[in-house]
């Protein structure tokens, strides 16, 4: 796959394609922050990518370095378009509603088709021979969308306003929340105080511990905590159920079926245990004093996270 080929931007410092990059993750906090020093992005709800360009090919890989290519290959073709001869993107892939917002479970939905995934790309961490990662975010983002400017890659803006009204105006309009980075910090890999996400409705990546079926029927999965080494048990989910995503879950589920229950401390209750190896993106309102997470809904499996 060819690339148009442009000179070399005069950001950053020359140096060789690096390969894929630890991602910087940002840390969940109370209270949005104040201040001019921070910018505001949405926050999507969807898969966290990184997109490669080098060598004349495109790569897609996961939060975790999973080659993901083949199965987003609606955003490898999108991210062809891009007039770079090598460049890092990081972003979100999402499968975007009418009304604009983002939602896991349509993802997944999305997943097997691919045709109404996007990308939204919000850094640029290397082009053209350059490594844009010392440079602040603001330049890195500014020379990101000059980048993808007439591309099918979407644009995650910035906007310099009051956080903790933007975080009231994204959940009233149905987004998943709010991200907070500071303009003028450079890219560094790991979770850290640089960028910070305060998301309307709290989520969490959980293990799959067991299934429940009441007579026969799909009533759910029982979730687990991972505290050190102990698996504590961290409730049951039976809501956000279909037909369908109930039958290809247990599918993914009954190969694990084991004996025993997998948590630490054994709980009283009757279900088919199975090996704590599937995560699944759990949406709760509160938890209990124990851990455990009340009116969870099921989102959908994080495979990115395997």
């Amino acid at each position: 796959m060819a690339f148009q080929r442009k000179k070399p931007a005069a950001l950053g410092h020359q140096g060789p394609y690096s390969g894929f990059v630890e991602p910087a993750l940002a840390t969940e906090i109370e209270r949005v922050p104040t201040g001019a020093r921070w910018i505001r992005e949405i926050k999507f709800d969807g898969y966290r990518v990184q997109v490669h360009l080098a060598n004349e090919t495109i790569k897609v890989f996961t939060r975790r370095g999973n080659d993901w290519t083949r199965r987003f290959r609606k955003i490898a073709d999108d991210a062809s378009h891009i007039s770079a001869g090598s460049a890092i993107v990081d972003g979100e892939v999402v499968a975007p509603a009418a009304d604009g917002t983002t939602d896991f479970s349509v993802l997944q939905n999305e997943l097997g088709r691919s045709k109404k995934i996007i990308l939204v790309a919000f850094d640029l961490l290397y082009l053209d021979g350059h490594n844009l990662r010392k440079l602040s975010l603001s330049t890195r983002k500014a020379a990101l969308k000059n980048l993808i400017a007439g591309n099918d890659v979407q644009f995650s803006e910035s906007f310099e306003v009051d956080g903790r009204a933007m975080f009231e105006h994204a959940c009233k309009t149905g987004y998943e929340g709010v991200a907070s980075k500071i303009a003028d910090s450079p890219y560094v890999s790991g979770r850290g105080r640089n960028w910070v996400k305060k998301p309307c409705a709290q989520r969490e990546t959980l293990t799959i511990a067991g299934f429940a079926l009441d007579e026969g029927k799909w009533d759910g999965i029982y979730l687990g905590r991972r505290k050190g080494g102990e698996l504590i048990y961290a409730g049951k989910v039976d809501h956000r159920f279909d037909k369908a995503s109930a039958a290809d879950l247990q599918k993914c589920l009954k190969p694990l079926i084991r004996k025993t229950q997998p948590y630490t401390k054994r709980i009283a209750h009757k279900g088919i245990w199975v090996e704590p190896m599937l995560l699944a993106e759990i949406e709760y309102r509160a938890k209990s004093a124990e851990g455990k997470v009340r009116h969870p809904v099921f989102k959908g499996l994080r495979e990115d996270l395997q």
